[in-house]
C-alpha cells in the first residue's frame, strides 16, 4: 500500500514557485528521508500534506484519500516552529492533542503518562510547560505528535534545536515506530541523521525533485573513489578518471583514486591482476550522503 502519493504536486505564492511538479510516494511502513537545504520546499510540501495549504495543482492521496479532517486519526505531525499552551500541564497538553485525533479522554491520558514515563517526565506530568526546561518541553511536544500512534508520521526538521540527548530519544522512537509498523516521513539537512534511520529518500532542491530512491541508489550515483597503495601510478589503467598523490613510504605511494562515470572496482582489480600491477592495499570508500547531497544538490546551488 502506498502511505503517500504527490502526483506533479505546484504550489506558487504569487510570481514564485515554491513547489515545482513533485511527484514521489511513500510506501507504507517505511521511514522517508525528506532532505534538501533551507528554501528547498520541503516546509511548503509537508503543509500542503496536511491541508494546511492547498496545492497551485496537482494531487495529493494519503493512505489513499485526500488531505483533510478525515485523516487527522490516522495522522502525526511535530512541526518545525514548536509551540505549546504554557499555562496547561505536560499531560494535559498530551491528553488535549490525543483528544484532537479521535482518542477517548481516558485512553488519551494513559497513553500520556506512558509516554512521559518512557520519556523521564514521569514526575513532571502535572507541571506546566511554562516551568519545564526546554529539552523537557521538547519530550512533550513528541509526545503530542505520537499519542495515537499514527499511521503516518510526519516531522518537520525534526532534530533542529535537540540536544544531542533528545535527537538520540528521537532517533529511538523513530525506529520504534517503525518496528511497530508506522510510516515516518521526516525532512531534514542534517544528512547524518538521515543516514542513520532512512529506507528511501529525496533530494530537494529549489522546489524540484533531483533524486529519489533507497540510500546505495543514491550513492550510486557518484563516482566510485578508491584508496590505492602501488609501486606505481594507477593513472593509465582502464576506467581511471583522476588519480592523486598521498603518502610515500619504502617504495610504495598511497593514491586517492577516483573511477570514470559507471566504472567497477571490480574490474579495475581485475585490469591490475592481468597487467601485473603492483598492489599493496585496494580500499573502496563508501560515499556518505553528505556527498552525495553536495554533488546533486550543491553542486547545482553553487553554479547558480
Amino acid at each position: 500500500m502506498t502511505a503517500l502519493l504527490l502526483d506533479g504536486v505546484t504550489k506558487d505564492f504569487g510570481d514564485k514557485r515554491a513547489v515545482d511538479a513533485l511527484s514521489f510516494t511513500v510506501r507504507d511502513g517505511e521511514v522517508f528521508g525528506f532532505l534538501g537545504g533551507n528554501g528547498a520546499g520541503k516546509t511548503t510540501s509537508l503543509r500542503m500534506v496536511l491541508d494546511i495549504i492547498r496545492p497551485t495543482s496537482g494531487r495529493i492521496e494519503i493512505l489513499g484519500r485526500p488531505p483533510g479532517r478525515d485523516n487527522s486519526a490516522d495522522l502525526g505531525f511535530l512541526p518545525e516552529e514548536r509551540g505549546l499552551y504554557r499555562t496547561m500541564t505536560a499531560l494535559e497538553t498530551i491528553t488535549y492533542f490525543g483528544r484532537l485525533k479521535g482518542m477517548t479522554r481516558n485512553d488519551a491520558r494513559a497513553e500520556g503518562r506512558a509516554l512521559l514515563d518512557r520519556f523521564g517526565l514521569g514526575g513532571s506530568a502535572n507541571t506546566k510547560i511554562a516551568k519545564l526546561s526546554k529539552g523537557m518541553a521538547q519530550k512533550v511536544q513528541l509526545a503530542t505528535a505520537i499519542v495515537n500512534a499514527p499511521r503516518l508520521l510526519i516531522l518537520d526538521e525534526p532534530f533542529s534545536g535537540l540536544d544531542p540527548v533528545n535527537q538520540g530519544l528521537l532517533e529511538e522512537e523513530i525506529m520504534r515506530l517503525s518496528r511497530k509498523g508506522s510510516t515516518i516521513v521526516f525532512s531534514t539537512h542534517v544528512m547524518q541523521h538521515a543516514e542513520r534511520l532512512c529506507d528511501r529518500l529525496l533530494l530537494l532542491a529549489d522546489g524540484r525533485k533531483k533524486f529519489e530512491g533507497t540510500q546505495d541508489e543514491a550513492r550510486a550515483t557518484l563516482p566510485a573513489r578508491l584508496t590505492l597503495t602501488a609501486r606505481e601510478t594507477p593513472a593509465s589503467l582502464p576506467g581511471v578518471a583522476s588519480a592523486t598523490r598521498l603518502e610515500e613510504h619504502d617504495g610504495w605511494t598511497g593514491w586517492d583514486v577516483r573511477l570514470e562515470p559507471g566504472g567497477d572496482p571490480g574490474d579495475l582489480l581485475q585490469a591490475c591482476t592481468e597487467r601485473g600491477f603492483a598492489l599493496r592495499r585496494f580500499e573502496q570508500s563508501r560515499p556518505s550522503l553528505h556527498d552525495v547531497f553536495i554533488r546533486i544538490v550543491g553542486g547545482e546551488e553553487e553554479q547558480k
